[in-house]
């Protein structure tokens, strides 16, 4: 009896042991630099110097190091386009992308489009149309949207329903979606008039 309790009292020891070794190894893992990889980010014209895991996906970078949760977190699969951002102007999926693949390249998030007293026309058209009902998947449309506006300033709505193929909704059923769209690139384009229109002073003459 003494033998097996003497045992029992080594492999708990062992045990013990093998735990302490593990924690100092998470330990080190997460404050110790020389485990990570240092990348050099622009995010929404900002530069960032990070040391990161190597497995770490741009997502998991924009919200746990950047703080930026407008970037959602969604399937992990590339598949429903919550965590799209825009990078050098194109769509991309955030949780696709390695952060050592963008090194040097403009990384968009939906922060920064616009402010609260200086919203992007596409985010004041969705809010004016209803396009947003719980908003998870609210900052991939904006940004693929923003993309084709940049790129074909009035699309028809076919353009509108292609570009955003690859953004899921499961609230608004899309038509307030396009809606808004449709509505932004009017307004945008009207604005682009205007301001290339010259400014007339004192009159004009047709001589």
């Amino acid at each position: 009896m003494q033998q097996k309790h003497d045992q029992y009292k080594r492999d708990a020891e062992k045990l013990s042991d093998t735990r302490h070794r593990y924690n100092e190894l998470i330990w080190v893992t997460k404050e110790d630099n020389s485990m990570k990889t240092p990348v050099k980010l622009n995010v929404n014209r900002q530069s960032h110097e990070l040391f990161i895991p190597e497995n770490k996906t741009l997502l998991e970078v924009l919200r746990e190091d950047l703080g930026l949760m407008g970037t959602k977190h969604g399937c992990e699969l590339g598949e429903c386009g919550a965590c799209t951002v825009l990078i050098n102007g194109e769509p991309h999926l955030a949780c696709l992308t390695m952060p050592l693949e963008v090194e040097g390249k403009e990384i968009l998030t939906v922060e920064g489009m616009g402010t609260l007293s200086k919203p992007h026309p596409l985010q004041t058209a969705f809010v004016e149309m209803g396009a947003i009902q719980c908003g998870y998947c609210t900052s991939g449309m904006l940004l693929t949207s923003k993309a084709l506006l940049d790129q074909k300033p009035l699309p028809s709505r076919a353009e509108i329903k292609d570009a955003l193929s690859g953004n899921i909704c499961r609230c608004t059923g899309f038509r307030k979606i396009y809606d808004a769209v449709e509505l932004a690139a009017k307004r945008m384009c009207d604005q682009a008039s205007a301001d290339r229109a010259p400014t007339l002073k004192g009159g004009t003459s047709n001589e």
